[in-house]
């Protein structure tokens, strides 16, 4: 019971900060997916109290994807009607469950460093250029929308540039009076007194919003914030109106084999990002702890069967919710479970309070999620690492930037393997002497794993060992020595007589293909 009360002073403010992150995020997500708006609000409970139930992760929370929005958009307007999609989802929860009985969540160990951290850094700067424009009032792309080219017809860049012709002054004070708050609730001189340390500065944003925009009505009307800048949470004036907010899926659909590629593609899709952000989220986490990825796909799976049978959007971990708790102390799942709580108290009862909150005081509360992710110093540190680190770090970043998450990942991930490659040309065996004079032994220390991506460095090598002189390979410390290699040095055979070197081969396996011969 200590421990729990002692984990639940970190984790209550976590969650309500996350709550405040997600509440607008599921909203524009449902709607940049064409979506009920009440469908990104189901997701969001879902993720918060499902999810974090049936995962094994200590940090991460789920909800509906920005990533997942385009293949929403297009599969709804494919399949014909939302009920229908709706069975797509609840297949492709079966099928991610199937995956992590399968241990497929494997794949999730192979995602290199550089690429996360590129991705935690791009996810840090698309927050901030798209927090922009609704700090300053002008909130014509819904939130959610993470992606290059916008719904609107705006670009990430272009609608910071179209936003300063649509300047709203009363949107601009509490941008920038919540972003003051913010940075100084962080401070360590305030953390010293009890109060700052344990209410976190989102919820006296949120609050100092709606006040500051209710004595704009009242003195300064051309100050004020009209709906289209506020929260728009769906309303239910009764029990029945409440229920009739859910969605159930249309079966029938299954007749269509489009409702399977659309299953397959969420499946993989909702997998890969899944396994990305608990990645990402582990590399956070100040515990270092690390989250077991068969278990999370089996939760994520789970997740979207539910949330698929009651109207929900699929989901995903996010790794901006995921940040955003860990930035505001969560220790453990039940912060993730409070968010979730506090979603489903908020459409129950709290609906036309949350519905006077100004988009601009979330963006501020966002900008700094987003500052954190990207912190210059993180660039320095990629830096410091070297340019195979540091140049995947960066191109993930442009990619993400410039594409969407997956397609910036998937070029992040490709620039690493381009590296490994490279790295494993170059690294096939350890020369003991680089200049050698006639008749001097040299020494060819084969690696523990030579494959044949080294044919190349190792044909030159030996192309270029100096006439009559006395040279040893040795394989005794190699583990596999691909065939293709081993043709080559057995072929160095009679190349060595012809130019007089003395060969010795140790530990070097014979190379049956030259029974071919």
């Amino acid at each position: 019971m200590k421990d729990l009360l002692k984990d639940l002073k970190h984790d209550l403010p976590a969650g309500l900060v996350v709550f405040l992150v997600a509440l607008p995020l599921c909203l524009g997500i449902a709607l940049a997916s064409g979506a009920p708006l009440f469908s990104g609000i189901i997701t969001g409970i879902v993720g918060g109290i499902v999810v974090a139930l049936a995962s094994g992760s200590p940090l991460s929370v789920s909800g509906p994807a920005a990533g997942l929005t385009v293949i929403v958009l297009n599969s709804i307007q494919q399949l014909g009607s939302y009920e229908v999609f709706l069975a797509a989802v609840v297949l492709a929860g079966i099928l991610q469950v199937i995956l992590g009985y399968l241990k497929a969540g494997i794949i999730g160990h192979y995602f290199p460093s550089s690429v996360i951290k590129g991705m935690l850094a791009a996810i840090g700067l698309i927050l901030v250029f798209k927090q922009i424009p609704h700090a300053l009032g002008y909130d014509k792309d819904s939130e959610g929308d993470f992606v290059f080219l916008q719904v609107d017809g705006q670009n990430t860049f272009s609608e910071i540039l179209n936003a300063l012709n649509f300047l709203h002054p009363g949107a601009i004070i509490i941008s920038s009076i919540s972003l003051l708050i913010l940075i100084l609730w962080d401070k360590p001189f305030l953390k010293r007194y009890a109060f700052f340390k344990f209410v976190p500065g989102a919820l006296i944003v949120v609050i100092l919003g709606i006040v500051l925009n209710q004595i704009f009505k009242v003195s300064f009307p051309k100050m004020a914030l009209a709906n289209d800048h506020l929260v728009k949470l769906p309303v239910a004036n009764s029990l029945q109106e409440f229920v009739g907010q859910f969605t159930l899926p249309d079966f029938s659909g299954l007749a269509n084999y489009q409702v399977y590629v659309v299953a397959i593609t969420i499946a993989i899709v909702a997998s890969l990002e899944s396994l990305l952000s608990v990645e990402a989220a582990d590399k956070l986490d100040p515990y270092k702890r690390n989250t077991p990825t068969n278990r999370e796909l089996k939760a994520q799976g789970l997740g979207n069967i539910i949330s698929g049978l009651i109207g929900g959007l699929p989901l995903t971990a996010v790794i901006v919710r995921s940040s955003a708790n860990i930035n505001s102390g969560g220790k453990t799942k039940k912060s993730a479970i409070i968010h979730g709580l506090f979603l489903f108290i908020s459409v129950v009862g709290f609906a036309n309070l949350l519905n006077q909150i100004p988009l601009a005081c979330l963006a501020a509360v966002l900008l700094i999620v987003g500052y954190k992710l990207a912190k210059l110093s993180l660039f320095k540190s990629m830096y410091d690492l070297g340019w195979e680190q540091f140049i995947p770090f960066v191109v993930t970043i442009v990619a993400i930037l410039f594409t969407d998450l997956l397609k910036g990942i998937i070029i992040g991930i490709a620039i690493s393997i381009f590296f490994i490659l490279r790295n494993n040309y170059r690294r096939a065996y350890l020369l003991m002497k680089e200049e050698h004079q006639e008749n001097e032994k040299i020494t060819i220390q084969l690696v523990e794993d030579v494959t044949f991506i080294n044919k190349g460095v190792i044909t030159l090598t030996l192309d270029k060992l100096p006439e009559n002189s006395n040279v040893v390979i040795d394989g005794s410390k190699s583990h596999n020595i691909d065939l293709d290699v081993l043709e080559i040095i057995h072929n160095f055979k009679e190349t060595a007589l012809l130019r007089g070197i003395s060969l010795e081969l140790r530990n070097i396996p014979e190379f049956k293909g030259l029974a071919a011969h």
